[in-house]
């Protein structure tokens, strides 16, 4: 399609077993039907034959690597301080509602006494809980801040800005696009949401890597696969999907670190050569969930109830915009996209998108 394609070696690994295979639910395909239809006003294509083998975001869409902000880190109090500054007379509003925010969950957590002989449990904030979603849907939706900007006298370095945007996204409503919270996402629906999202509509999406009880988001930009049959019915895949993993600390520099995740499965078509599910293979990663986030509502207002009440959203995304040529802005195409950051009418054909997307990077 032109776009940004990486090459993602596929790894080949010769698996055994032959698990049994999960018919994804009639309920959960209706879904991602309807969901997709909503949004691209186009069809999401079940057909394996009809779905493309790799996919990307074009060059310019690339997610940024960002913070997680650790709630044992104190999350984004640095950015929200200077927010308080600028916009809240001084008051600590925002930055209290943020301390608490961070250390309100805690759970049982070992922890080991002197020369490490005794171990014992304490409450406290587990070191993954963090903005790891709040980082994903900003990088998803917006290109990376580049330069400072002032408001009210107050300075925002760009890192100060990400950390802001990651805080507007933390509770914000987001698009589930399959995945169950007791085990892994079904691969027939990976497959299915991948190639339609990703390789038809070069969209990104967010995966949960996580199958259990931790919880580590990063966004996907980019997959390339292989397959053999098996039978007419049956069609082993090999999967590369590339992902923007997280920095140990926020940047002012715009930086991207690459990820790249391996699946291994099989996909079961019906006699129309619908996929109707599949199991992973024993090599395979396995994932939690799917989504892709929605725009960024007032925070405390519907869609985004447990937001930090004392930051306007508003505020924050003029400061991107005002952070961020408009040459990178013009041509971000997001689903539920904002009046001041809507790029065009909606599609009636993802692929016609795709093109357009490439014909502009």
């Amino acid at each position: 399609m032109g776009t940004y394609l990486l090459t993602l070696t596929l790894t080949l690994v010769a698996a055994g077993g032959q698990p049994t295979s999960a018919i994804i639910d009639s309920e959960e395909q209706q879904y991602q039907s309807e969901t997709f239809a909503h949004w691209w006003g186009a069809e999401l294509v079940w057909s394996f034959d009809n779905l493309p083998s790799t996919g990307s975001v074009p060059r310019h869409r690339v997610p940024y690597s960002g913070y997680i902000y650790p709630d044992a880190a104190g999350g984004v109090e640095g950015p929200i301080r200077k927010y308080d500054q600028a916009f809240n007379n001084g008051r600590l509003l925002a930055t209290a509602h943020e301390i608490e925010d961070t250390t309100s969950r805690k759970e049982p957590v070992l922890v080991r006494g002197p020369l490490r002989l005794r171990r014992r449990y304490e409450q406290q904030t587990p070191a993954w809980h963090g903005h790891c979603n709040g980082w994903t849907a900003a990088a998803i939706r917006h290109a990376v801040p580049r330069q400072a900007v002032v408001r009210n006298g107050v300075v925002f370095s760009p890192a100060d800005i990400k950390g802001l945007l990651a805080e507007i996204y933390m509770y914000n409503g987001n698009e589930f696009l399959g995945g169950a919270d007791d085990g892994p996402i079904n691969p027939g629906l990976l497959h299915v949401v991948l190639a339609n999202w990703l390789g038809r509509g070069s969209h990104p999406v967010a995966m949960d890597r996580e199958v259990g009880e931790e919880v580590w988001n990063y966004p996907i930009y980019a997959y390339a696969a292989s397959h053999s049959h098996r039978s007419p019915q049956e069609v082993q895949v090999r999967m590369n999907v590339a992902y923007a993993a997280n920095l140990p600390e926020e940047s002012d520099e715009p930086q991207h670190v690459q990820r790249i995740i391996y699946f291994h499965y099989v996909l079961m078509l019906d006699e129309e050569g619908q996929i109707t599910g599949g199991h992973y293979l024993p090599d395979s990663a396995r994932i939690n969930m799917l989504w892709t986030p929605l725009r960024p509502v007032p925070s405390g207002s519907e869609g985004n109830e447990l937001g930090n009440p004392h930051i306007d959203v508003a505020e924050v995304l003029s400061m991107w915009r005002d952070s961020v040529p408009e040459e990178f802005r013009r041509n971000w195409l997001n689903i539920d996209p904002t009046e001041e950051d809507l790029v065009r009418d909606r599609r009636t054909d993802p692929g016609e998108a795709a093109k357009e997307e490439a014909e502009s990077d």
